[in-house]
This record gives structure tokens, sequence and C-alpha cells, in this order.
């Protein structure tokens, strides 16, 4: 199993293969959920190094997911997404941060490539 692992959930299948790509081209082992269910199913197998979590999805929206994976006490680093709104992001971040989560980025959809690769450099140099 690779060092950089990294779990997306978004219900949005063409922004997973994205997002999928661009990790995959960064050195990740990446998995792709479309929904908070399959997510929280394939997390604890899979041990993710890095998540990214989509805010807005149906049944289980991306707060509850931090929420979620902060209780875990996982070394997990998130990158939280969102075509919502900013704030929203900053919300999930705050929380994330006062979870004890090592590490949160944000990024706002459409995200850019270089601003995607930049938030898994990150994460791969901690």
């Amino acid at each position: 199993m690779s060092d950089n692992r990294l779990l997306l959930v978004d219900d949005e299948p063409r922004f997973g293969e994205f997002v999928r790509k661009v990790a995959v081209d960064a050195g990740f082992e990446v998995e792709v959920t479309t929904n908070g269910y399959d997510f929280q199913e394939r997390y604890p197998a899979f041990d993710p190094t890095a998540v990214v979590v989509d805010l807005i999805m149906p049944e289980i929206e991306g707060i509850e997911l931090v929420q979620w994976v902060a209780a875990r006490e996982a070394p997990a680093h998130l990158i939280v997404v969102t075509g919502y709104s900013p704030e929203y992001a900053t919300l999930a971040k705050m929380l994330g941060e006062a979870k004890g989560l090592p590490s949160v980025a944000t990024l706002i959809k459409p995200v850019k490539v270089a601003l995607l690769r930049g938030a898994l450099a990150d994460i791969s140099k901690a």
C-alpha cells in the first residue's frame, strides 16, 4: 500500500475523476466514492493519509463527514471542496482544525489544477 493514499467523496463523478487523475499523477493511490455511506464503509480498510470531501451532497453532508473523520482521531489530512460558498468551506476548515485534524485545506469549485496539485504537494511533504 502506498504512503500517500487519498479517499475522495463527491457526488459528481466527473469531479471525482478529475481529482483522481491529478492525485495519481502526484503519486497518490486513490479511491473515489460518490456518497457518504460508501466513504464511511471504505475508510477503515483503505486507511487514507488524505481525504477530499465535497461539502454539499445528498444524504450525508461533508460537514458531517469532517466530524466523522475527526472522531476517529485518524492522521488523515483534509481537503474540503465546495461550489456552494467559500464561507461554508471556511467553517468546515475551522471545524476540522478544532477537532484536531493535522491539516485542512479548502478549494472552491471549479477547482484549478494548480491549486489541487499544491494542496496535494503540501500533504506529501507533511
